[in-house]
């Protein structure tokens, strides 16, 4: 613990030394939460190394409140970054198609007994959620995954509230009929 709050007081005065080590010990972690919302890999590690910059120029605001939780707070406040990186990384490469509000048509699939199957592999699982479209995926991702409220999600995207549940609805129909379908294609899958 000593050494991480060493390495974090390095970080917030922008020594080099500390940046590498923190860099070189989560770097995994943060192409991981970059991989969920990328199309490729070479666009994760995009994400990742912009993230880090932006983690760089910012630790000197990161506090430290609670020395026995500092890396869980840490890595949250990472996470965050990196999201962020990726969602300005959508807008900056302009990859984000129209969004739709939630039609009143009714088409709707819904089988709750699909997702209970224990067979499926967790790598499956990613897999599907990887074949969405990429707002969809971004929207799946910040709600399921990372639990941020619609309110929250449609500021960070500059949605509607009801576009942001919109996009969810049909994440979770698409991932439901590629189960129902047991179709997915491993091949395209980076994992």
């Amino acid at each position: 613990m000593e050494k991480l709050l060493q390495i974090i007081s390095g970080c917030a005065v922008q020594d080099r030394k500390c940046q590498k080590i923190l860099y070189e010990q989560y770097y995994g972690t943060c192409l991981k939460v970059a991989f969920r919302y990328m199309d490729t890999y070479e666009q994760a590690v995009e994400v990742t190394n912009d993230g880090f910059v932006k983690i760089f120029r910012n630790f000197g605001r990161f506090e430290i409140r609670d020395r026995e939780r500092m890396e869980i707070v840490m890595l949250g406040w990472m996470r965050r970054i990196v999201i962020n990186a990726a969602i300005d990384y959508r807008r900056r490469e302009k990859n984000t198609p129209e969004t739709s509000e939630l039609s009143q048509t009714g088409n709707e699939y819904k089988d709750d007994s699909l997702l209970s199957d224990n067979s499926l592999k967790f790598k499956e699982i990613i897999c599907m959620v990887r074949e969405l479209p990429p707002v969809y995926r971004l929207v799946f991702n910040l709600h399921v995954i990372e639990g941020y409220s619609h309110q929250e999600i449609a500021n960070m995207l500059g949605i509607m509230v009801g576009t942001s549940k919109s996009n969810l609805f049909k994440a979770k129909a698409n991932l439901q009929k590629k189960l129902a379908q047991g179709k997915t294609s491993f091949a395209t899958c980076l994992l």
